[in-house]
């Protein structure tokens, strides 16, 4: 079962995707903020984070940084989910080592067709 952890600061996004990832599958862990989405990536190992960008303390950005640089985290898939709709801001989420680029709102079918995706892409670099 695939893991995925989502990290948003509204409660109700958090609450809505872990139903409905949980429905199609997925084993969904949730945070609440940066510092929470690290320590968790940390001790869970996901197999993809769905990271929003505007958090209060630490930004989306800064956590991914930060999960970048660490050898330990730097392999695990990250889509920016973001009501940032600007061309430059889905630009700048690629540049610094998101596999996606998500913007809010979202079609259900948008979002698990890109996760479905992102998994193909990982296994298709996995595979032999």
């Amino acid at each position: 079962m695939k893991k995925i952890l989502v990290v948003d600061d509204e409660e109700d996004i958090l609450h809505f995707l872990e139903l409905v990832l949980g429905e199609k599958g997925y084993e969904v862990m949730t945070a609440v903020g940066g510092q929470e989405a690290l320590t968790r990536a940390h001790i869970e190992k996901p197999d993809l984070i769905l990271l929003d960008i505007m958090m209060p303390q630490m930004d989306g950005w800064e956590v991914l940084k930060l999960l970048r640089i660490d050898e330990e985290t730097a392999v695990i898939p990250v889509a920016m989910l973001s009501a940032r709709t600007e061309a430059r801001d889905r630009v700048q989420g690629l540049q610094e080592g998101a596999v996606d680029y998500i913007c809010k709102p979202f079609s259900l079918q948008e979002l698990l067709g890109k996760i479905e995706a992102v998994f193909a892409q990982v296994e298709g670099k996995t595979s032999p």
